[in-house]
């Protein structure tokens, strides 16, 4: 996994930290602590990663919730749906990141 693709994935970890959160703090009534930590730690990460990908990622977060997912055998595990199979060969390192030609999610492989 390139770096450009563990700073997405690290991303997506805070933000899915930050919204668990907000619903906890909506279902039991009081306020979480250190959620500015959160914010802070996000906004530190997100000027680590380049705008190209920042917006793309914010784009498809705001559209499907998890915005890089996995695949597996093939398939991407956000839609479900088979990569073209020019698309299934797991991408070398230094190469860019690949996205779902169905989905537009970003795509790791495990």
């Amino acid at each position: 996994m390139n770096e450009k693709l563990r700073l997405l994935v690290g991303l997506q970890d805070l933000d899915m930290m930050i919204r668990e959160s907000k619903e906890e703090e909506e279902t039991l009534g009081f306020k979480i602590q250190n959620l500015e930590k959160l914010h802070a730690a996000r906004k530190h990460l997100a000027k680590q990663i380049d705008e190209e990908w920042l917006k793309l990622y914010e784009r498809v977060a705001a559209r499907h919730g998890r915005a890089v997912v996995p695949v597996e055998g093939g398939i991407c595990l956000g839609c479900f749906m088979g990569l073209p199979t020019s698309a299934q060969i797991k991408p070398k390192p230094d190469e860019d990141i690949r996205v779902c030609e169905n989905c537009g999610r970003i795509l790791y492989w495990l």
